[in-house]
């Protein structure tokens, strides 16, 4: 039988051992318990959260996993799986909240940024990085998910966003889950459509960065379509 976490001793129940150590000292399980808040029948929420960290093996895979994959975990419901992407979403969004944060110069900026995130995920994903006047990162916004073609990508999309936040610039990235960041013809056709559009838009399209993963024979993991000279 589960036990239950109103059932363990008061010190190890997450809620009280947060309250009463701080958050540093709880497990990864013990923060997501204390965001699920209440389990289900037969499992706590302490195992649920268990169950999660098994599943996608790492909090950075965890973050990245869309509402409809939490969905999939036994005990974890829309308004859960919800809960959590806020969660990992506002914690994304934090250190781009800082006033001191460092301006995006270079494409190693930009791999640095989404390196993580991108190498894990098994589909292409297609963002694009809101930049502020200085260079500064405003907002990192996932416009498509799927093979990279004109129907999934369209500027309308690209920068709806970018005119909503007021963005001077921004930068396009996706990821290849192959590995290889060569640009395909479709990469490089979308490219110089968007930055079309941003010369009409007056946004600059300020590179283009396509996230691979590195291997012995490939000594980079990434490929800056500005770089290539492309845009």
């Amino acid at each position: 039988m589960a036990v239950r976490i109103p059932d363990l001793p008061t010190h190890e129940r997450p809620r009280e051992k947060l309250h009463a150590l701080g958050a540093d000292r709880l497990s990864t399980a013990e923060l997501i318990a204390i965001l699920l808040r209440t389990g289900t029948s037969g499992q706590s929420a302490l195992e649920t959260a268990n169950e999660l960290l098994k599943r996608f093996q790492t909090i950075e895979r965890l973050s990245a996993a869309s509402v409809e994959e939490l969905s999939e975990i036994k005990g974890i419901g829309l308004a859960k799986a919800v809960q959590l992407k806020a969660a990992f979403e506002l914690a994304a969004r934090l250190p781009n909240s800082r006033e001191d944060r460092k301006p995006i110069a270079t494409p190693a900026d930009v791999a640095d940024l989404l390196r993580e995130p991108m190498q894990h995920y098994d589909i292409e994903k297609f963002h694009v990085l809101l930049l502020d006047s200085r260079n500064r990162l405003i907002r990192d916004v996932e416009v498509s998910r799927g093979t990279l073609n004109a129907s999934l990508v369209h500027p309308r999309e690209v920068f709806h966003e970018a005119v909503k936040a007021k963005a001077a610039s921004v930068v396009l990235a996706h990821n290849h889950p192959s590995g290889d960041p060569t640009p395909s013809s479709d990469d490089l056709k979308i490219t110089r459509e968007l930055v079309e559009a941003g010369r009409i838009m007056k946004i600059e399209v300020l590179d283009h960065i396509i996230v691979g993963k590195r291997t012995l024979s490939r000594t980079t993991d990434y490929v800056s379509l500005k770089e290539m000279g492309v845009l």
